[in-house]
């Protein structure tokens, strides 16, 4: 294997950020209603989903997203071992999320991850528009962005997609799991945990390692 993909929200870390920044903002309810209903798979449409959440936060300090990252934002047991153990193995690491730059930024150097793709909040004034664009003011990433990461990744590797890794919660991983060697759902949606290799319900997220023998953690 080459490539570990991760996706963010609920896999990587212990929180959905757009969930936590509506709570902040007086918005949360309104905003998980939807956010549960696109990770079911019941609403097909992510990135309108995503619009009409966004759209409720116009007008938000964004200092709200510090307070996110500061406050609420936790990786999950068994993130650093699970990255830390690929990358001595030689692996690239990956996030890709339909979430946003401002909190993947941070991850990624905090894990040392190689590449990220995510969306991107547009703040004006310091206020959130309610607005959300993908990378670089380009199309929102929603499922199939996620696996033309992945194929993106596999790509500069040269290696492919069946040389991934890919780990996920949501029916807006499934795309890129599917391009995967080995896909595991991790703590996942029924829908999820039905279309994937392996199925970690309890294990921490370096339950992936066990497959692997010689990566195994004690």
């Amino acid at each position: 294997f080459r490539l570990l993909a991760l996706d963010m929200d609920s896999t990587l870390i212990t929180i959905e950020s757009l969930d936590e920044v509506a709570a902040l903002a007086g918005k949360g309810e309104e905003v998980a209603a939807i956010t549960e209903a696109a990770m079911r798979g019941e609403i097909a449409d992510y990135k309108a989903s995503l619009r009409r959440r966004v759209a409720l936060l116009e007008g938000v300090d964004a200092g709200l997203l510090q307070r996110v990252y500061d406050e609420k934002l936790r990786l999950n047991d068994g993130a650093e071992r699970l990255v830390a153990a690929c990358r001595g193995a030689g692996l690239h690491i990956l996030l890709a999320t339909g979430g946003f730059t401002f909190f993947t930024d941070r991850v990624q150097r905090h894990l040392g991850i190689d590449a990220t793709r995510a969306n991107e909040l547009e703040v004006v004034d310091s206020r959130l528009t309610g607005r959300v664009t993908g990378p670089e003011g380009g199309e929102i990433i929603d499922a199939e962005g996620k696996a033309q990461a992945v194929r993106d990744q596999c790509a500069v590797l040269a290696c492919p997609t069946d040389r991934a890794i890919v780990v996920g919660d949501g029916a807006n991983d499934l795309k890129m799991m599917a391009l995967a060697g080995i896909s595991a759902a991790w703590r996942a949606k029924p829908i999820v945990r039905e279309q994937a290799t392996f199925a970690l319900n309890h294990a921490p997220l370096d339950g992936v390692l066990s497959w692997f023998s010689d990566s195994a953690p004690a």
